[in-house]
């Protein structure tokens, strides 16, 4: 098989050919259909996180290890499956669920192996997608794609179950008040159509970029408010017709946290999911003054990942745009990544 990997961060990926693997016990090979490249890849990519103050989170030193083959948005069809395999077949095409974690913890027990403080997530600490084959530890990661197109819906696996599973912190607040949506990039626009797919009254969106606003209300956004604009905050009560309940912010830049809480009414709730970096731009003393909930969310679980899979099998969720690019163009697409060259979301397939 053929992978492409970090060998150090920063630089070019560089393809590494191996034999196929062979799975024992319960483990299961994929031959990988589609991988989408997601804006976290970047951050693994280039090592790390900006914390603001001049500090970085170093992957390095985090544990990351090298060389790395990315990709946590895996889709594709089982070619091997280990002796302890049952519950699935050869042939299945299926959706890899990546954020694994140690199995014994308290968040593994509570079926949250997301938030493991020891995780095995596949493109992360595991060699992922951007690869011809992916060994899954476990059947239990596989999801049937019962007929659904691979490339369409290997995003899921990452920008859809992150936005579900924001979404979901509001409750039954998104059915009654509009969601400000902070970013319009695959997340964002994951964020639109899922929400439109559980009922909520709609999604008002912020971002910077002309296109990726357009798509925002392709999408179904009732407003595309440019977070450049001098007034962009006012644009933003306008569209919500009063103060905000509910905000997103996808990028995770202080300017966008800022204009998430400063929409906020007392009361409202604030979910942080973009990992842009930088430090927390909120005065204290105002966080007890607003009554205001900031709320973290670190992908998803696999039991969200499934109910997700459901709304999409429904056909409730529409389509974002996506577009296919070969496997051995992975660096150029998270050049492109960088630069803000993409709007939706880019999948390679081997």
């Amino acid at each position: 098989m053929r992978s492409y990997q970090v060998i150090d961060f920063g630089r070019p990926l560089e393809p590494a050919d191996f034999p196929d693997p062979t799975p024992s016990g319960d483990e299961v090979v994929v031959a990988v259909k589609a991988a989408g490249v997601c804006h976290s890849d970047l951050h693994i990519w280039e090592g790390g996180y900006d914390l603001g103050a001049g500090k970085r989170l170093n992957l390095k030193d985090r544990g990351i290890p090298l060389p790395l083959t990315m990709g946590h948005e895996t889709a594709g069809e089982i070619v091997s499956v280990g002796a302890n395999v049952r519950d699935r077949k050869v042939g299945e095409m299926v959706l890899v669920y990546p954020w694994i974690g140690c199995g014994v913890c308290r968040a593994c027990r509570a079926e949250n192996e997301n938030l493991c403080m020891k995780p095995r997530c596949l493109g992360v600490h595991c060699d992922g997608g951007y690869s011809d084959q992916i060994v899954v530890p476990n059947s239990k990661y596989l999801l049937p794609l019962d007929g659904l197109d691979p490339v369409l819906v290997a995003p899921y696996a990452c920008s859809g179950v992150t936005t579900y599973s924001a979404l979901k912190k509001f409750g039954a607040l998104i059915k009654d008040e509009l969601v400000l949506v902070i970013g319009a990039g695959g997340l964002g626009l994951m964020c639109v159509t899922i929400l439109k797919a559980m009922g909520g009254k709609g999604a008002v969106v912020v971002d910077l970029d002309a296109k990726r606003r357009a798509a925002a209300l392709e999408a179904g956004a009732l407003a595309a408010v440019d977070g450049g604009a001098e007034d962009a905050l006012a644009q933003v009560n306008a569209a919500l017709g009063g103060p905000c309940w509910a905000a997103i912010d996808l990028v995770g830049s202080p300017q966008t946290a800022a204009l998430g809480f400063d929409a906020l009414g007392k009361g409202g709730k604030l979910v942080m999911v973009g990992l842009f970096g930088g430090a927390a731009p909120w005065p204290l003393p105002f966080i007890p003054m607003k009554a205001a909930t900031i709320e973290g969310n670190y992908t998803g679980n696999l039991a969200e990942t499934r109910e997700l899979l459901d709304l999409v099998r429904s056909g409730a969720i529409p389509q974002i745009p996506i577009h296919t690019r070969p496997l051995s163009q992975a660096t150029e697409t998270l050049e492109d990544l960088k630069a803000g060259r993409v709007v939706g979301r880019i999948v390679l397939t081997p």
